[in-house]
Parts: C-alpha cells; sequence; structure tokens
C-alpha cells in the first residue's frame, strides 16, 4: 500500500476543481455555506505553503436559480446569457467567503482557444505564475459567455486538467458528489467497489467509467478519467473524492481520505509534448503505415517520409498534426517539419531521395521524436 500522505504531502502546487452539484442548485441558487467551506479549506492549504489553483463550475447554476428558469437552457444563446448572469454571483460569494479568510482571488475565464493557442497558452500561463508568486489565488471557469462549439473545452473536468498542465501543477483534485472510480455504477450495482489507487488507465478503467451527469453539470465519471489521462501522462497525481465530506483537502494531504487517488506515469512529458498531446488543435494530419506505426509505438522512432501515406488538412511547417494509423485512429501528434503540400509531394519517399523531390528540403525527418508525443494506448 502506498503511502499516501508521503505522495500528497511532496505536492507544493495544487488545482482543486469544484463541480457544479457541490456549489449550486436551480432553486436554491448558491450555496453559500460550500463556498465559505472551500474558502476555508483552500486557504488553510495556502498558509501551508501551496500554491492553490480553483477551478470552478457553477456559473450557469447560478445563473439558472438568479433568472428562476426550470432548468438550463439548451439553445447556445440562451445557455451564454445565463453563464453571463450567473458569473459575477458566484465570484461575488468567492469574494466574500476570501475576504473572511484574508485572502485575494483573481478571475480567470478561459476558452479551448486560449489553451491551443500556443501564444496565448504561454500568456496564460505567465499571468498564472505571477498571480501565484503574489500569494493570489486564481478561480477559473470557462468563458461561456463568448464560447461557441469550436471553442469550448466543454466540461471543468478537461480544462481543470489543462490547467493543471498549464500551470505545472504537482496534483489535481476533483471535488464531486461522488466518493470516486467505481468497479460500476453504484447507485445501480450494490456490490460495486471503491476503487483506491489507479496505477495504469487500462480499458476496464475506461468502461467503469461510465457517461453521468446531472441536469445542472457537463461532466461524469468519463469526463474525470480523460482529465486523468491527461494528468497521469504530464506526471500530476490526481484525486476524485467526494466535496460534500467536511476537511476532505485536509483528508487528502494527511492520507486518510476516502476517494481514488491516479498515480502518474514515471516518465513524465515534457512542457512542450503536454501541450501538444493534451490542449493544440492539430492543423492537419497524416496517414502512416504499418511499418511506421510500429517504429513510432515501439521503436522510439522518429516519423520518415517513407512511412507516410497520405495528408489533410491545411498545415504549415512547425504546426502540431495528428498522425493516424490506416484505419484512421490518432496515434500521436506532433509538429511538422512541412507544409502539407510539401508532404504530398514526400509522401513515400526514401530520405536519400527527399532533395529530388523537394529541393528545399533541409530535413531528414517529417516529424522528429524530440518535436512527436505518442497517444495511442496512453
Amino acid at each position: 500500500m502506498h503511502k499516501l500522505s508521503d505522495i500528497v504531502n511532496n505536492c507544493g502546487r495544487v488545482v482543486v476543481k469544484v463541480g457544479s452539484n457541490l456549489l449550486a442548485s436551480k432553486s436554491a441558487g448558491i450555496n453559500l455555506s460550500r463556498i465559505d467551506a472551500i474558502a476555508k479549506a483552500i486557504s488553510c492549504l495556502q498558509d501551508k505553503g501551496k500554491s492553490v489553483v480553483l477551478v470552478s463550475s457553477g456559473a450557469q447554476a447560478a445563473g439558472v436559480a438568479a433568472l428562476r428558469l426550470k432548468g438550463k437552457p439548451k439553445a447556445m444563446a440562451e445557455k451564454q446569457a445565463v453563464a453571463a448572469v450567473g458569473q459575477p454571483l458566484l465570484m461575488e460569494a468567492y469574494e466574500n467567503a476570501f475576504r473572511k479568510q484574508r485572502k485575494h482571488i483573481a478571475q480567470i475565464l478561459l476558452t479551448n482557444d486560449d489553451l491551443s493557442n500556443k501564444a496565448r497558452f504561454f500568456n496564460a500561463k505567465n499571468t498564472f505564475n505571477a498571480l501565484l508568486d503574489k500569494g493570489i489565488i486564481p478561480v477559473v471557469n470557462e468563458n461561456d459567455t463568448v464560447a461557441v462549439e469550436e471553442i469550448k473545452v466543454g466540461d471543468n473536468d478537461n480544462l481543470s486538467a489543462m490547467v493543471a498542465n498549464l500551470v505545472e501543477a504537482d496534483l489535481l483534485v476533483l471535488l464531486s458528489d461522488i466518493d470516486g472510480l467505481f468497479t460500476d455504477d453504484p447507485s445501480k450495482n450494490p456490490e460495486a467497489k471503491l476503487v483506491p489507487i489507479v496505477e495504469k488507465i487500462d480499458a476496464g478503467i475506461e468502461r467503469s467509467a461510465k457517461k453521468a451527469g446531472s441536469e445542472l453539470s457537463t461532466g461524469g465519471m468519463f469526463t474525470k478519467i480523460q482529465a486523468a489521462k491527461k494528468c497521469v501522462s504530464a506526471g500530476i497525481l490526481m484525486v476524485i473524492c467526494n466535496g460534500e465530506e467536511p476537511g476532505i483537502l485536509k483528508e487528502i494531504f494527511e492520507g486518510t481520505f476516502k476517494g481514488t487517488l491516479f498515480l502518474p506515469k514515471k516518465n513524465a512529458m515534457t512542457n512542450k509534448k503536454r501541450w501538444m498531446a493534451f490542449v493544440a488543435n492539430p492543423k492537419g494530419f497524416v496517414v502512416v503505415d504499418e511499418g511506421a506505426k510500429e517504429a513510432l509505438l515501439n521503436r522510439a522512432k522518429s516519423l520518415l517520409a517513407s512511412g507516410v501515406i497520405d495528408a489533410g488538412g491545411e498545415f504549415k511547417a512547425g504546426e502540431t498534426i495528428s498522425v493516424r494509423d490506416i484505419g484512421g485512429s490518432e496515434i500521436a501528434r506532433g509538429e511538422s517539419a512541412c507544409s502539407r503540400e510539401e508532404m504530398l509531394l514526400i509522401k513515400g519517399c526514401r530520405t536519400e531521395e527527399l532533395a529530388k523531390r523537394l529541393p528545399s528540403c533541409k530535413f531528414k525527418e517529417v516529424i522528429h521524436r524530440d518535436n512527436l508525443v505518442i497517444l495511442a494506448g496512453s
């Protein structure tokens, strides 16, 4: 059995995500006592030397209650309007709660576009670092007021994992209304058992993560497993636990909590590869043959032009593209050394023949191993 307190106590930078079900209801609105408890717990962590980022859902739920709607609207414009009403109410509640603890907070609203654009990603990273260096607690939410489907993350489980990657956190805590990952749906199967530690996310773990969510939330266990994949590949611990339990954050750092701990991989990705794997939007793709697939997955090789069968999308040299196998499954992502037009000219070409096909060619690999991240099986 792992010594949980030893593992978790070494975490200096922590992201805490709080789900909608913990914060608001469509009838009562924002749960002020819960927000007070969260503020107190996070303030205690900060007082112990931890840097903490809070990712909070609840804007739409707060808006639904404030406008006295029967439920969350379905039309995008109405969702955005409800979020616009609810977000300042949510921040007002947090401001009041943290002021009682003599802490300063800052609001950061993000879209997927802010994270997938490399320049904006690093600008956001610098902002977070400046706030944390000053002892200010960033409160993050998706910018639902302007986010359309093309630029939405879609759920705050995945958003919190992206933020954890951005700030190079040591630990992500998902506070939900469930105790953690179970072997089956505990509401339907009384024999379902809590999984305390996950050392590898395999197919069985993914099958256990059935899609489920409430009327006011956008995520279930499925999105939490997606978030866990992002974290463990980046060397970040992740915990799923019940935020309704008093003192749960303290219990996590004491190693006595009830929940599920996901252990990170030993060989964590670099910052650049984290961004490519889990944040960047690929501009296009290449299809590779079975030989190239085997070399990428099992022999840690770069991608050569000889292994490329086709290329699609609109990409330039230096942009992130998806690497797909013959069946269409994405197996990797990487930074292309050439444009799509150039890729089509040299596909299937041996390295020694590149200059004949493409006189301007200055590379030997179309995606160098240092600029490649493997996704298959991760």
